[in-house]
């Protein structure tokens, strides 16, 4: 394998990052998702960043270029990827990760031609709302109920961990139609305006006491059956493929160089942090070689999709590999600083907010896909071993 890119990516990857040097506020500026009260401003900073992104053909890169997109190449869309997830950038979108992909594949005219340039011009900000309270990585199992009512549908059920449900126009709703049908066939997917009467967001915040997340509480909402999204009862088929679109965990790989790095600074302006740890050079070397070996598996799976092939075992161990790789340079950070590290809300001695990342790193291996499922996905797909 050549870890090599062609020199038009590597003018691509410099072009990306004079955009972000030039566009991207110092991160003392940017709003917090996960703050309270900051909701309304972090939604304001992300759309308008997004809106410079969609000018430059950048936000929705890798689609189809009759569908707004950039027609970017694999090795395009990586590099990126990795400059965003480095800089801290607000380039995700839940609208172009799951909702424009789908509606490509499944969508009717008239949804693809009102939906997808509003997604592409950052007009709707989107959020997906899929697991529920006992229906996380068996989503198959999921209850929320969609009743055909003349021609509308009623949907009653609670959802829960929505991210940036309190800030979303839109939802992207995985809801059964079918209980008497085997789990896996009688679900349908859904287009649900959140502001519709009956949805109620609930917020949830986090041991890091941050609100990212949310209940969502769905009291008779009528959803209109135009918003049906591909074929009814046929749900969890539309939804695994809308899964599979983001593959690579580049991100996690370019958030944990920066954060590495963060973390040599540290070192190198606080000598009595590690003159008191001295086992800790070592702990950062690991973490260095980790690192590198996470950035050459996303891109190994960047060269798959080049060449037309299906990375699905490969896709997994990178997710798997890449965020317990984020639990430990959290874990390495606060074995830097020590007791300093528990100090948050701009104590005196504070030399960084090592415990909020640290404590949201807990759930890097659970969202997303636990890494218990990704492990049974490497068995039988990548090892072929027997279900059971």
């Amino acid at each position: 394998m050549r870890f090599k890119f062609e020199p038009e990516v590597e003018g691509f990857r410099q072009e990306v990052r004079e955009f972000i040097a030039r566009e991207l506020p110092p991160k003392a500026d940017r709003p917090d998702s996960g703050v309270p009260g900051e909701g309304a401003a972090y939604k304001d900073y992300v759309q308008g960043f997004q809106r410079r992104l969609a000018e430059k053909k950048w936000l929705a890169m890798a689609w189809p270029k009759e569908y707004g997109g950039g027609g970017a190449s694999h090795m395009h869309q990586l590099v990126y990827n990795e400059e965003m997830s480095y800089s801290g950038a607000p380039s995700g979108n839940m609208g172009i990760a799951w909702v424009g992909p789908s509606l490509m594949l499944y969508g009717t005219d008239e949804q693809k031609s009102h939906y997808i340039p509003r997604i592409t011009g950052v007009d709707d900000w989107w959020c997906t709302l899929y697991s529920e309270p006992g229906s996380g990585s068996d989503l198959a199992s999921l209850q929320t109920r969609a009743l055909r009512d003349g021609d509308d549908y009623i949907i009653n059920g609670q959802k829960i961990w929505t991210s940036g449900g309190h800030n979303a126009d839109w939802g992207w709703l995985a809801a059964r139609t079918d209980p008497e049908a085997p789990k896996h066939k009688g679900i349908t997917m859904f287009l649900v305006d959140m502001k519709s009467p009956g949805v109620t967001v609930s917020p949830l915040v986090n041991m890091s006491d941050r609100h990212e997340f949310n209940e969502v509480f769905f009291e008779d909402v009528r959803v209109p059956s135009k918003n049906i999204v591909g074929e009814l009862n046929r749900g969890w088929y539309h939804m695994a493929v809308a899964l599979d679109f983001e593959r690579s965990s580049i991100q996690l790989s370019g958030s944990g160089r920066r954060e590495l790095e963060e973390i040599v600074e540290i070192a190198n302006d606080n000598r009595a942090f590690v003159q008191q740890r001295p086992g800790i050079r070592g702990e950062i070397v690991d973490r260095q070689i980790e690192l590198n070996v996470a950035t050459f598996m996303a891109y190994q799976i960047a060269g798959m999709q080049a060449k037309g092939q299906v990375p699905n075992k490969e896709a997994s161990v990178s997710k798997n590999f890449g965020m317990e790789m984020g639990q430990r340079i959290s874990q390495t950070r606060m074995h830097l600083l020590g007791m300093v590290g528990q100090l948050r809300d701009g104590s005196k001695h504070q030399v960084v907010d090592a415990a909020t990342a640290y404590t949201s790193s807990v759930s890097a291996t659970i969202a997303g896909g636990t890494s218990e499922i990704n492990r049974n996905i490497i068995a039988t797909r990548g090892l072929g071993l027997p279900r059971g």
